[in-house]
């Protein structure tokens, strides 16, 4: 019934339990996840997880945080993965510029357009990070008008999420929706149509009250779809059904 369209299921924090968080999504009322690579090795990882579960899917790609190895033979690696069957976007991509530890702004800026490029000669959707960088991010995203995309876990205003459904794009939110200092997200759900919206967990990041600052993951999504219908004022179901829909056809996975 639910969608949670990224969660990083690779990542080290899974490392005791990997399985038994996997096994327990079908019975939580989980259909679908979509697991996001950040760099080569997890994108591999990604996609190796995808191929053990029916219900879970990948996306390939580097990160903007963990781009600084990149070179751009690493696109026909990103290319090869991206073949698989069950990746089914490149993600997650995009820019960062809030740690002053990160990669430098311009080799992110050139990862960034380097496989929104691949992205389009693959027909694929795109997956977009955008931390404290969002002029750069819009006006790059513009230069490629042939790509389709989402930005998800959405930090910017309710005037950006409109410009970005102006532009075909899809905007997606986190748990962050529940928080008490969360009138931007709330707002900018506001501006979004429900037909153009995603929910996500990011886990293991951003898990939703009452849960924040615990380890996230899928299982909490419908406490994001419970927020997200509130908002928007609708039944729990109709949002779940909508956000499935969204989800199922920006990622071209059976039917929407």
């Amino acid at each position: 019934m639910l969608f949670d369209t990224h969660a990083h299921y690779d990542a080290e924090q899974f490392d005791s339990d990997r399985r038994q968080v996997l096994d327990a999504l079908p019975g939580a009322g989980v259909s679908l996840a979509l697991n996001p690579g950040c760099d080569l090795p997890s994108s591999r990882a990604a996609v190796a997880l995808a191929e053990q579960y029916e219900f879970l899917y990948a996306a390939v790609g580097y990160h903007p945080e963990n781009c600084a190895p990149y070179v751009p033979e690493d696109l026909e690696v990103l290319r090869e993965l991206a073949g698989h069957p069950k990746v089914a976007a490149v993600g997650e991509i995009g820019l960062d510029y809030y740690w002053e530890e990160n990669p430098p702004k311009e080799l992110q800026q050139r990862v960034f357009r380097d496989q929104l490029a691949l992205a389009a000669e693959l027909a694929l959707p795109v997956i977009v990070h955008d931390r404290e960088a969002h002029g750069d991010s819009l006006a790059i995203i513009r230069e490629f008008p042939s790509v389709r995309g989402v930005f998800h876990c959405f930090s910017g205003s309710a005037e950006m999420a409109r410009e970005l459904v102006k532009l075909g794009w899809m905007v997606s939110f986190t748990g962050v929706l529940t928080y008490k200092n969360a009138r931007k997200a709330v707002e900018a759900a506001q501006a979004v149509p429900l037909d153009r919206v995603m929910i996500e967990t990011d886990s293991p990041y951003m898990a939703p009250v009452p849960h924040r600052g615990k380890r996230n993951d899928s299982r909490y999504v419908g406490l994001i779809c419970e927020k997200l219908a509130e908002i928007k004022g609708v039944s729990f179901e109709e949002c779940a059904r909508a956000t499935m829909g969204n989800g199922r056809r920006f990622f071209g996975i059976g039917p929407g």
